[in-house]
């Protein structure tokens, strides 16, 4: 942390709140603090990651690690500058990924030779007024890493008010060190060590990448919005699929919506962040519903940053109609699905066998619950378009 110097088409919210909801209940002491940027240094090669590419650039979930970290700064209603610092080469690709995720708050400048020069641009960038940046002087910094993408706005936070309570250094960021000894030594100041929180981890290695995704899944998994007629009676199988994956996936708050004005709207829905939709179609052979909601979903722009999964759920009595032809009539979905997968939509088809034995019925629809959760869980782009038989 360093000190300053004196003096559309989106969705409603930057995709899930990964840093917690904890959040939330500081933007009343947050109110009243003075003016807070944020320099991010990304002008790494990430040798360690031992890629091409460097690591804050590495995709997750075929999206640009530093896209995450911005989109968790962005968060921060009291962060009113985010200055992020990339190599010449990468000043194009940067600007690119803030047009396509649709960042906001955010100037671009180029990185040093050295970490401490590209975070000496970045506070250059902050105190002189630059032809291209409309950017307000700071009393305080933010130094934030590119690729610790977990950040907490409490930790922010708590740093923010350690750096007016103690006071950071200017020393020359020529030398320049993070090191709190060595601040405490010879940088004349009382800088203080800001506990963070176990999220609050780089991406350094290849495997943290993979470790990086795994949370990230987790967390966007965590609502299901299953999607039916409103018409059908609670007995119907649409609405026993709803309690048994209520029963089965405890840990996941699973919403109903509707493609009507009547209860609680897809839209409300949409804007809540949920990015998970299980779709119960209940004529034999009918796709409306689904068509419907992938409509909605292309119209909303929820999947400009996480790809959203929708599962098609089909009933059949194979003692009525043979597998071969139910499956045949909905093999089309594959085009739906490709059509769909430009947008980041993730499509998938399932058939639940419909037996009129209630106990094969109950089988039937736990081994859907199960797939459904797998696919959500997964996220997997291989399986897109596939219909899958429970």
């Amino acid at each position: 942390m360093e000190p300053g110097p004196p003096g559309g088409g989106r969705p409603h919210e930057p995709g899930p709140f990964l840093s917690g909801p904890r959040g939330a209940d500081l933007a009343a002491p947050a109110s009243s603090l003075s003016v807070v940027a944020a320099v991010l240094p990304a002008g790494g090669c990430g040798e360690r990651m031992g890629v091409p590419t460097p690591k804050q650039f590495c995709p997750i979930l075929e999206r640009p690690l530093i896209s995450y970290t911005l989109q968790a700064l962005e968060r921060v209603c009291w962060i009113k500058d985010i200055v992020v610092a990339v190599t010449g080469e990468n000043i194009e690709a940067m600007k690119s990924i803030i047009q396509k995720y649709q960042h906001k708050r955010i100037s671009v400048v180029e990185a040093g030779m050295t970490r401490h020069r590209s975070i000496f641009n970045g506070l250059k960038a902050l105190a002189e007024e630059q032809p291209n940046l409309q950017l307000s002087k700071p009393e305080v910094v933010i130094i934030h890493d590119a690729v610790r993408p977990f950040v907490e706005e409490d930790v922010l936070l708590k740093v923010v008010t350690a750096a007016k309570e103690h006071g950071c250094s200017d020393y020359d960021l020529e030398f320049g060190t993070e090191c709190l000894q060595l601040a405490l030594k010879y940088c004349h100041t009382k800088a203080k060590l800001v506990e963070g929180s176990p999220d609050l981890w780089k991406v350094t290695y290849k495997r943290d990448l993979y470790a990086a995704e795994s949370i990230i899944k987790e967390r966007i998994s965590q609502v299901i919005c299953i999607v039916m007629d409103t018409k059908e009676n609670k007995e119907h199988v649409g609405h026993l699929l709803e309690e048994v994956l209520k029963s089965e996936l405890n840990h996941v708050k699973i919403t109903p919506g509707t493609l009507c004005h009547a209860g609680k709207g897809l839209q409300q829905i949409i804007l809540e962040q949920c990015y998970n939709f299980v779709c119960v179609n209940v004529m034999s052979s009918d796709f409306q519903e689904t068509q419907k909601l992938l409509s909605l979903l292309e119209e909303s722009n929820l999947s400009i940053l996480y790809p959203v999964v929708v599962v098609s759920v089909h009933f059949f009595d194979f003692k009525l109609v043979p597998l071969s032809q139910k499956m045949e009539n909905l093999m089309w979905i594959r085009e739906f699905a490709k059509e769909v997968k430009k947008r980041n939509i993730l499509l998938y088809g399932l058939l639940i066998c419909y037996s009129q034995d209630e106990q094969k019925l109950q089988e039937s629809l736990r081994q859907g619950t199960i797939i459904i959760a797998a696919l959500i869980k997964e996220r997997n782009s291989g399986l897109v378009g596939q219909l899958l038989v429970a």
